[in-house]
């Protein structure tokens, strides 16, 4: 009996946020709702990106959103994304990700929102996994 419980637990999918430092500094979640990908690339002019990917696609919009709630909430907005893949993907890049970062780290749940579509993307195991993803950076304040 518990070799079946231990079976069913190991398959079941993990929702665990990951880092991975190759080919560039990577943290990503995925949910059966969203996939996250947030990357710093030092070779591109804008370095930081964020990939957020559903499998039923973005609605149209002019704003997108990311609701930290938690304890440190804070709401950051942009009409710089773009759309990809179908509108499956929404993609916003900059020069620097500190409230992203900030946001990931020391919250519960964010929000993304961009036209009538919105996601909730759990926090809760995403601080040690930032902290890596920073040191990556080699920009701890980035």
């Amino acid at each position: 009996m518990r070799f079946a419980l231990i079976l069913a637990l190991s398959a079941s999918p993990a929702f665990a946020w990951e880092f991975t430092p190759n080919p560039v500094c990577t943290l990503s979640h995925e949910t059966p709702e969203a996939s996250v990908e947030v990357t710093f690339d030092p070779r591109l002019p804008e370095p930081y990106a964020i990939a957020l990917a559903l499998p039923v696609g973005w609605s149209e919009s002019g704003v997108f959103s990311l609701d930290f709630q938690g304890a440190r909430g804070l709401a950051i907005s942009t009409d710089r994304q773009r759309l990809w893949g179908g509108n499956r993907t929404l993609t916003v890049s900059d020069r620097g990700f500190g409230n992203v970062l900030n946001g990931l780290e020391v919250n519960t749940t964010a929000f993304a929102r961009f036209g009538d579509t919105a996601v909730a993307i759990p926090l809760s195991d995403a601080a040690p996994k930032v902290q890596a993803f920073r040191a990556c950076t080699d920009a701890p304040n980035a």
